[in-house]
């Protein structure tokens, strides 16, 4: 019976280690295999980095508005018995736009001339008088005295007629009527507006930290949504104060408006231009990585083992001020280095990596890319502040 326990006993023992001898070799198998195999080489966009001259910018919103633009109204009240305009007619200054009824200033005018006429007469007869010895100088001075009195009566008759009518003030486009003919108005009361959209202005504001960098005659670029055209445009007007609850400084630019492309009233996107600096190191935002880290670029180095092999690197960069889809490195890359732009979701810390066919164009300011692309987190306990450990 003990003989063949142990014989039982023996046998299991080759059984399982026979087993576990075959499960050693073929993980080692795999394991040789896997590290035999070539290393798949992923495709990748990049872009060089080079020193350019950047070109810093302001970005703001604001509100268009004509030049000239004003609400007309009535400065009296009356019944509307002439409209000379039409909706969006093009008119001219000093035109008369709307005739209120004006039969009895009419009549005082009349009786205004009337008077005068006659006592200016009165004065002339007077004057000879005097000349002669006959009349007394405080008689000729009281008929005088009259004479200016009906004069100043006259132009007041005459001013109240100009009330009676509403006339452009400068040259521009007129709106809609707001009154009928017929129609009882008030003094104050809307008749259409008047524009002058030949040359607008924005108004928009900006932190009072900018207001250094800000000077009469300064650049600006204008868009509008709906409206692929950029307008040009100066500032001509900076607030000397800044607003106390927003800390903000109003500034007002002119901008052309070719073929009244522009309309008041509109939202605008607003681009003040600084000063060029020449030797400025900025990427596709796309190229840049934010992770919880810091920001970092892959850079495509040749591996240092392997010929004609490429991989990447994390390293890490200090970003400075963006403008449009560009952004500065102020610290962390050299110019020359190429730099990944699209497929970084997929790469890690000196992963193998071919070139795609395809160079990711440079974009200008203005111009709408894909958000920045998230990347894997490199391990803190590996990676240094300004590149991965090799």
């Amino acid at each position: 019976m003990t003989i063949r326990m142990i014989i039982a006993l023996v046998l299991l023992a080759l059984v399982g280690g026979g087993l576990v001898g075959f499960n050693m070799f073929r993980d080692q198998m795999i394991a040789q295999f896997i590290a035999d195999a070539p290393e798949a080489e992923i495709p990748v966009e990049t872009v060089e980095a080079e020193a350019i001259t950047w070109k810093p910018s302001l970005q703001a919103i604001g509100t268009v508005n004509s030049a000239q633009g004003v609400e007309l109204t009535s400065e009296a009240s009356g019944i509307v018995r002439e409209i000379r305009f039409e909706a969006n007619d093009t008119v001219a200054e000093g035109d008369v736009l709307l005739q209120l009824d004006d039969e009895v200033q009419r009549a005082d005018l009349a009786a205004a001339r009337t008077q005068v006429a006659l006592e200016r007469a009165n004065l002339a007869r007077e004057e000879e008088l005097e000349s002669r010895g006959v009349a007394s100088q405080a008689r000729l001075e009281q008929i005088r005295a009259a004479s200016d009195a009906a004069e100043a009566e006259l132009a007041r008759a005459e001013a109240v007629i100009a009330q009676r009518r509403v006339v452009a003030p400068f040259d521009g486009t007129i709106g809609i009527p707001r009154v009928d003919r017929g129609a009882f108005i008030g003094a104050g009361d809307p008749v259409a507006t008047l524009q002058d959209l030949e040359t607008m202005r924005v108004d928009f504001s900006l932190p009072e930290q900018a207001k250094p960098r800000l000077a009469i005659g300064q650049r600006v670029q204008v868009r509008v949504d709906g409206d692929d055209r950029t307008f040009e445009g100066e500032i001509r007007g900076i607030d000397p104060r800044v607003d106390p609850g927003s800390r903000l400084v109003a500034v007002r630019a002119r901008v052309d408006n070719p073929e009244q492309a522009l309309t008041p009233g509109q939202f605008a996107r607003v681009r003040v231009d600084l000063p060029e600096e020449d030797d400025v190191i900025a990427l596709p935002q796309t190229a840049v990585t934010t992770s919880l880290f810091g920001d970092f670029a892959f850079v495509v180095r040749e591996r240092e083992d392997e010929e004609d092999v490429l991989e990447v690197r994390q390293v890490f960069v200090e970003l400075g001020r963006r403008d449009g889809n560009m952004v500065e490195i102020v610290r962390g890359l050299e110019p020359g280095e190429r730099i990944v732009s699209a497929g970084q979701n997929r790469l890690s810390n000196r992963a193998a990596v071919k070139l795609a066919e395809t160079e990711t164009p440079r974009p200008e300011p203005g111009d709408e890319l894909p958000a920045v692309t998230d990347g894997p987190l490199p391990d803190p306990d590996t990676e240094t502040a300004g590149e991965a450990s090799q």
